[in-house]
């Protein structure tokens, strides 16, 4: 498979997240005039080591490939949170450089490159393998393994910078905000979410769950997680129209689930969404908790104008300019 590094001259190069030198393809690798190097793997530039505390999201998303896709699921629930988070139409982002951080199997990522956008996703786990399957070696795309704390591009360089659904997964939501910041140029814009607090957060079982399960190997947790779905789901889908019996049981029981959210996906298609994202937020090493008020707080301590927020999506929604 050829590399997508070599591509049209309106994307931005990728750098050396240490000495900031511009990186060069060379013999499977990405190499800087100092002599850095840089692994090109299943024609991927690898930036961070294979295994670190985001692998159990690279086996959720190299597991459930497609699942979230609108593509794959005939709905727009993706494209919609993306054009509420953005405020404005996808077809403006045509042309203007956009930075996805956090990119997983590709949800926002194919809806970002059928925009016209020019794409510059990573991850810092090994999704972004699932996230090349899923994209292609589109021209308006490029994909790297790397973290936020080590974006390998200039700083100042995006129109746009996106993080959704990541923040609250990385050791500091303050420092990471921060990081993604830096790659916004003046005038732009950075999009953000992160899970907001809320006291009903500690009265369910799952966090009892995710107090053990988190600390296992990714594919024991991913049995269990199974397991306790096929054991719980069938409940959740026959309580699904009773509120209070459904109130009862999702305090028992660890499944994070949308049966009411969605009623237009098949009972197949939830409960592959509910193993997906049971095991999401039952095994995720870092989980943050933020109000509105300190997401907006950390965007003003950041210079941030026109800041908009909104409770929604994962639980904060929010968007400033530069």
């Amino acid at each position: 498979m050829q590399c997508n590094v070599l591509l049209s001259r309106k994307m931005i190069d990728f750098i050396s997240p240490t000495s900031e030198e511009k990186l060069t393809a060379l013999e499977g690798k990405l190499v800087s005039p100092s002599g850095e190097s840089f692994p090109i793997v299943k024609g991927i530039p690898r930036f961070v080591p294979a295994d670190n505390y985001a692998s159990a999201f690279g086996l959720q998303w190299n597991t459930f490939v497609k699942t979230q896709l609108d593509s794959h699921s005939a709905l727009n629930i993706t494209s919609e949170r993306l054009e509420r988070c953005l405020g404005f139409p996808l077809n403006e982002l045509k042309g203007k450089t956009v930075l996805e951080v956090g990119c997983g199997a590709g949800r926002f990522t194919e809806v970002l490159v059928k925009s016209g956008a020019l794409v510059h996703s990573i991850d810092l786990s090994n999704a972004v393998e699932a996230n090349l399957q899923n994209i292609g070696q589109a021209t308006n795309y490029t994909i790297a393994q790397a973290g936020a704390y080590g974006i390998p591009f200039p700083d100042n360089a995006f129109d746009v910078v996106i993080c959704l659904g990541v923040i609250q997964h990385t050791p500091s939501s303050e420092k990471t905000i921060a990081s993604l910041w830096e790659k916004v140029k003046p005038e732009g814009m950075l999009v953000i979410d992160h899970y907001r607090w809320r006291l009903a957060y500690y009265g369910n079982m799952r966090f009892i769950y995710r107090e053990v399960l988190r600390k296992m190997k990714p594919e024991k947790s991913l049995r269990i997680v199974n397991k306790l779905v096929d054991i719980f789901f069938p409940l959740h889908w026959a309580f699904k129209s009773n509120k209070a019996l459904y109130w009862l049981m999702i305090r028992f029981t660890p499944l994070l689930e949308y049966v009411r959210e969605y009623p237009q996906l098949s009972k197949e298609a939830h409960k592959e969404w509910c193993r997906m994202d049971s095991y999401d937020s039952l095994t995720d090493y870092y989980k943050h908790l933020r109000t509105p008020s300190q997401i907006r707080k950390q965007l003003e301590m950041l210079g941030g104008k026109n800041i908009w927020i909104n409770k929604g999506g994962n639980g904060v929604e929010a968007r400033c300019r530069k």
